[in-house]
């Protein structure tokens, strides 16, 4: 039976156990065949689906075969990390907090949104999430944002009677409701089966893979024709021409770039994860190390968000209550308490947060500032009594106030500049006293009364505008919400990182300049604006504030969108805080939204990049500090990709230089066990890298993945060492065996020798893992074995390299035998000398820098 009471916990059990949990049906799952065909049949793929396909053709079935080998293992291996990303998305998203707030056995309480059953009584407030069809038993300035059902981006006005629907938001008001339908029964159930098949617009990063991909691609096919129609100059036969530009196009091709770059991707997620940071897609861990400008909230994020009521200012005098956090031994002192006992009073009856007492202490349940109200009213008065209102006028962003009637009494709270123009005549005084206190970090809230005249049918639905005025001020009211006692140090490392902080509040400014202060945020000189005096002007607004330690108070939702516009304008990568029902708008537009997870509001929730499970700023560092070590993981695999690219292609350009009349090195074959066999494994480790000690210690890097300082370092340093230690090891061992210039080689000399220029790209690729793991560290400064993936991945690519050797069918269709003593030996020598070149790079680098340092260039 639904009663205004609820349900008892007996019959909600009872009525779950019957209908099931109120959750969506769940997406029909695409069959993993279509899944693993998708990855067998991107860009890369096909390409090489058709060189297989043309190698048949041309009566070269072992080529054909090998090259479709390459395209299962890459799809397969991308079709596991696809699914290891997507369980991990899908264990990340259920750790969002879900809670609702339903009445049951006359008490209220919160359960998880799955556990609603039709006749719920659930409690709305502004920020909500609707979590299920409802109707509304009563509703107090509400209005819906209805759009992700509708299209229409205007709120919908709602009272008592009327219909809410699952997954909407309530965007201003409160409300009580009954839930009339759950899980499939729902509305959103039957558009979700309808739009299950929409898929999400590319990303950034996506738009960047997709560039690279077909620039790689274009310039694999481009010279793998060019080097067809030398090769039929030279002489060749169109059979062999087509092998040649067969074995140019898939040197050229990183198979295994995507599957890594998702594998890098998860990882980083799950690693922000452990640190309390919910990235809610992917691509946005790449983008937060691209951050350079923080746009923080005080509450919570910089403060403990654990408010106290220590000071209660009144005509009679000033009450100071001392006690620990919510205590109920609390130290009352100072004049007039019976006057500060009435505005506590009347400052709760205002407010629906509430404190319960659990194991001594008092619980806030609710917003931790009502729920203070609570706490200082309870201590003043010695009571628990609290009345129903007749009507509630709800906290407006706008107004910045709330109020509720009672009996014949209306009771305000809210900023003070707020309520004291609403008031009578206020003594000079009671201004002083709101800097006075601001100035020492309280939070000020004024409290005020009106008594109503006549029958209440004139003033329950007389608007607010009408209500809150000629009020009666009864006195002000200091919280305290004491700083997080690490975020001065997290401050002090977002600096050193290059980032630039502003502290973006709704708080008096005095009450912001304080904590600001105390936290050493605040720039010198002190830069203090309030939103009043914020420019219009996007430009005149992002050179005012395009300054480390700016503290801007009292903004409105719409100036946090303004300043996130304004200051993408000058170039930053904003990363923008929120947890208000109108902060979504500054969220969607900053490059990272960030919302609270604990405080925030649903709403902000939905359109946030990254939650902060524990709405700790200390924690938007941590994952800045992840995504610019995920970046750097794709350049680092991008750069060993490559640098095996180019020590593959050599072969085929001395042989189109030279005419013909020099033997190839390598073979298409055993290019395709060299992108499987050395590429693949130790490519994924590099992905995995943990973030550097150093990351944090320089400015945020701006650039393409495929940058100027990635094709130096791969197509001037690292590449040309490792294709020259290969072709020296080949030229050897031939000149060796007896070998001269212009004759050919007999066939077990050739298969030696090509066998030791193997080895050489082998154990260069090697090396070459170890340089990649840093651009500016030798890898023995890092330690060999401090990242254990690759350790494993080097023993793999080590037993590889074994097996391709010495196992004679292997050997054989490979088209190449163990290198002679000379060749391994030399083909040794590919590691310290990857190495070396690797150390005189960094080297030189690290001169140059300092040489501009000391210059001031």
């Amino acid at each position: 039976m639904r009663t205004a009471e609820g349900l008892t916990s007996e019959r909600a059990a009872a009525l779950l156990k019957e209908h099931g949990p109120n959750l969506l049906p769940a997406e029909k799952p695409v069959p993993q065949w279509r899944k693993l065909w998708g990855e067998m049949t991107h860009f890369f793929a096909l390409m090489l689906w058709c060189a297989a396909g043309l190698a048949f053709l041309a009566n070269m079935p072992q080529l054909a075969v090998a090259i479709i080998v390459v395209v299962i293992v890459n799809g397969v291996f991308a079709h596991i990390q696809q699914e290891r990303a997507q369980h991990a998305a899908a264990r990340l998203r259920g750790l969002l907090p879900a809670d609702v707030v339903v009445r049951r056995d006359g008490r209220v309480r919160k359960v998880h949104a799955s556990e609603l059953v039709a006749g719920d009584v659930v409690l709305l407030t502004a920020g909500d999430r609707i979590p299920a069809d409802v109707l509304l038993l009563s509703a107090s300035a509400c209005a819906v944002d209805e759009s992700m059902l509708t299209g229409e981006s205007e709120p919908v006005a709602k009272t008592a009677g009327d219909s809410g629907w699952g997954g909407t938001f309530l965007v201003n008001g409160e409300a009580e409701a009954a839930v009339t339908g759950t899980g499939a029964g729902t509305r959103l159930a039957g558009i979700a089966a309808l739009t299950s098949g929409a898929l999400p617009p590319p990303t950034p990063l996506s738009l960047e893979l997709r560039r690279i991909v077909r620039v790689i691609a274009g310039v694999a096919l481009a010279i793998a024709a060019l080097f067809f129609l030398v090769s039929l100059l030279v002489g060749f036969q169109w059979r062999d021409s087509f092998l040649f530009a067969i074995g140019v196009a898939v040197a050229l091709v990183p198979e295994g770039l995507l599957p890594t770059v998702t594998l890098s991707l998860a990882m980083g997620a799950q690693r922000m994860a452990s640190r309390d940071a919910l990235v809610r897609n992917l691509e946005a861990v790449e983008t937060l190390g691209s951050t350079t400008f923080i746009c923080t909230d005080k509450t919570g994020t910089l403060t403990q968000n654990r408010m106290n009521a220590v000071e209660v200012y009144t005509a009679e005098g000033s009450v100071q209550v001392a006690g620990e956090g919510y205590s109920p031994e609390a130290a009352v002192q100072g004049q007039g308490r019976e006057r500060a006992a009435e505005a506590a009073v009347a400052a709760r009856a205002a407010s629906q947060g509430r404190a319960e007492l659990r194991g001594g202490q008092w619980q806030a349940q609710g917003d931790p500032m009502e729920a203070a109200m609570d706490v200082l009213a309870r201590r003043l008065t010695g009571t628990e009594a609290i009345r129903v209102p007749a009507r509630r006028l709800p906290f407006d962003p706008v107004r910045r106030r709330e109020s509720v009637v009672m009996g014949a009494e209306l009771f305000c709270k809210g900023a003070p500049e707020t309520v004291l123009p609403l008031c009578g005549s206020v003594p000079g005084h009671v201004k002083e006293q709101v800097e006075v206190m601001a100035s020492r970090g309280l939070r000020v809230i004024a409290v005020a009364r009106r008594r109503l005249a006549g029958p209440s049918g004139a003033w329950q639905s007389s608007p607010a505008g009408e209500l809150e005025t000629g009020l009666e001020l009864l006195g002000l009211i200091g919280l305290q919400d004491p700083p997080r006692p690490d975020v001065g140090e997290v401050i002090r490392t977002a600096r050193r990182a290059g980032l630039k902080i502003a502290m973006i509040t709704g708080d008096h400014p005095a009450t912001a300049a304080a904590i600001a202060r105390q936290i050493g945020l605040i720039g010198s000189p002190e830069r203090i604006y309030e939103g009043s005096d914020l420019p219009d002007d996007d430009q005149l607004l992002g050179a005012l504030l395009d300054r480390d330690g700016v503290v801007v108070s009292r903004v409105s939702p719409e100036q946090k969108l303004q300043v996130a516009k304004a200051l993408q304008a000058r170039g930053h990568v904003v990363a923008m805080t929120g947890d208000g029902v109108n902060d979504g708008p500054a969220l969607r537009e900053a490059d990272i939204g960030v919302a609270m997870g604990r405080s925030g509001t649903d709403v902000a929730r939905e359109a946030a990049d990254l939650v902060l499970l524990d709405d700790h700023f200390g924690t938007i560092v941590s994952a800045i500090e992840q995504g610019r070590a995920t970046y750097s993981n794709i350049h680092r695999f991008l750069t060993y990709h490559l640098t095996d690219n180019v020590a593959e292609l050599t072969p085929f350009v001395i042989w189109a230089l030279s005419g013909g009349r020099f033997p190839l090195a390598l073979g298409v074959l055993q290019i395709l066990a060299l992108d499987i066999g050395t590429d693949l494994l130790p490519a994924l480790a590099l992905g995995a890298e943990p973030p550097a000690k150093h990351v944090l210690a320089r400015p945020p890097e701006r650039r393409h993945l495929m940058d100027r300082r990635l094709i130096v370092r791969v197509f001037c340093v690292l590449g040309p060492v490792e294709a020259a230690m290969e072709m020296a090891v080949f030229s050897a061992v031939l000149a060796e065996g007896g070998w001269t210039r212009g004759s050919a080689p007999e066939a077990a000399l050739l298969m030696a020798a090509s066998g030791a220029a193997f080895t050489a790209v082998v154990l260069g690729q090697l090396a070459n893992a170890y340089a990649c793991r840093s651009a500016t560290v030798p890898p023995w400064r890092l330690g060999w074995g401090t990242n254990r993936l690759l350790a494993w991945a080097v023993l793999a690519e080590l037993a590889i390299l074994a097996a391709c050797l010495y196992v004679p069918y292997l050997a054989a269709l490979l088209g190449q035998a163990p290198p002679p003593p000379l060749g391994l030996l030399l083909a040794l020598l590919a590691v310290p000398a990857v190495l070396l070149a690797d150390w005189t790079h960094k080297s030189l680098r690290g001169r140059a820098r300092r040489s501009q340092g000391r210059t001031g260039t």
